[in-house]
């Protein structure tokens, strides 16, 4: 029986991307709510990861600074080719609602890069056509106000302060454009995790903060917080970490007299905890990765990149399904190159990425591979099949990663 999650919370159900760098034309469909990339070396896992990177940067900090970041044209388009870096999501804002499309393309100027379109559509019923609530080409064009925009509703014009500007983030600020609004704020709001053992380890100042920083190196505070708002949701937190790891008893944070916070971890046989700084790799990235998947009020979208560094292979199926559960409050977009992570996963959960003859990334589904299903009604786990050469593509010992 299929299990049907009713969202409550935004979710991207399609990806398409062109022309940026290895990704010279790939479309991913039936995005579910915990969505696994895994390939071998190279084969376009991080770019992948990178494009979420991207347009959140683009949202927070503008389209000019994450551009230049990246090396500008000159390092994001696609070798060989020209036109637009051109991306575009297929969302629903909540359960049943209406599929939103939202797409941008961006082009380089003489003066640097600019949006050469950018337009939001959506279908209200299922025999009204598909029309643009916002449409907008190098900083002018139109908007449908309103909760409900409608094929009927005016058009208002606008002109944005520069081509560079997005217009869904700079209109998104206005109480006028609802669905606008709703898009901005899902896309800055999305959580991408770059976490490190070493960064966990650190002395922050003392003072609760509610999320864990990109590179965990706030995880004190986060446990401060929780300890003094969610003392629940600590402890489910704790429990959990004490079944993976044998004999933890407590994490705390502690003040020190300078003002600053210190992560202790007790184990059970001794009467003292030790200090993060002593703590395994392995305990510091599991509490971190908890803290993100038990978080009260988690991301609307939250991007894990190689869970399985530091970690025991066999915490990781484990993980997999802990990422599961926390998809029905959010969305996950998670890469590896684990066949354990991977053993932890149902098939169309999973992506398996390869570079095709012409050097470019594509991808397929698990579950749309040849006896992928069958292997595992019978009881096969993924990553082993994956290992043992029954996937279709990814095949890490082939040049392109296509089979054999």
């Amino acid at each position: 029986m299929k299990e049907v999650i009713k969202q409550s919370v935004p979710r991207i159900e399609e990806l398409s991307v062109k022309n940026y760098r290895a990704l010279m034309d790939l479309q991913l469909k039936a995005l579910t709510p915990l969505t696994v990339f895994l390939g071998p070396n190279g084969s376009g896992k991080k770019t992948i990861f990178d494009v979420f990177a991207f347009l959140s940067e683009c949202f927070s900090v503008g389209l000019r600074k994450a551009w230049d970041k990246r090396g500008r044209f000159k390092e994001l388009r696609t070798r060989g080719m020209e036109g637009a870096i051109e991306f575009e999501l297929k969302y629903r804002e909540k359960f049943k609602s209406p599929i939103i499309t939202y797409h941008l393309a961006i082009e380089e100027g003489r003066k640097g890069p600019y949006v050469a379109e950018e337009w939001l559509q959506w279908r209200r019923g299922q025999r009204s056509q598909p029309f643009k609530f916002l449409d907008f080409k190098h900083g002018t064009g139109r908007v449908v106000t309103g909760e409900m925009p409608d094929e009927q509703d005016e058009r208002i014009s606008e002109e944005l302060a520069s081509p560079e500007m997005i217009a869904v983030n700079t209109l998104g600020q206005l109480a006028k454009h609802p669905r606008v609004t709703a898009l901005r704020r899902f896309i800055t709001g999305w959580y991408l995790s770059y976490l490190t053992a070493e960064n966990t380890r650190g002395s922050p100042e003392a003072g609760p903060q509610e999320r864990l920083s990109a590179t965990g190196d706030n995880l004190p505070n986060v446990i401060q917080y929780l300890k003094e708002q969610h003392e629940d949701r600590l402890d489910q937190i704790l429990r959990t970490l004490s079944r993976r790891v044998p004999q933890l008893e407590k994490v705390d944070a502690e003040l020190m007299a300078d003002g600053r916070l210190l992560l202790q971890i007790k184990d059970a046989p001794f009467e003292r905890p030790i200090l993060a700084k002593f703590a395994s790799d392995g305990t510091l990235k599991m509490l971190g990765y908890l803290t993100v998947l038990y978080d009260p009020d988690p991301p609307q979208l939250i991007g894990i990149e190689e869970p399985e560094n530091h970690l025991h292979p066999r915490l990781l199926p484990e993980l997999a399904e802990e990422c599961r559960e926390a998809s029905a409050r959010t969305q996950l977009m998670v890469t590896t190159h684990s066949p354990f992570f991977v053993n932890g996963l149902r098939p169309e959960e999973l992506w398996v990425l390869y570079r095709d003859k012409s050097g470019y990334t594509q991808a397929k589904q698990a579950a749309k591979m040849k006896g992928i299903k069958e292997f595992m009604n019978e009881g096969a786990l993924l990553g082993h099949l994956w290992t043992e050469g029954h996937f279709e593509v990814g095949d890490p010992l082939t040049a392109s990663g296509e089979s054999r």
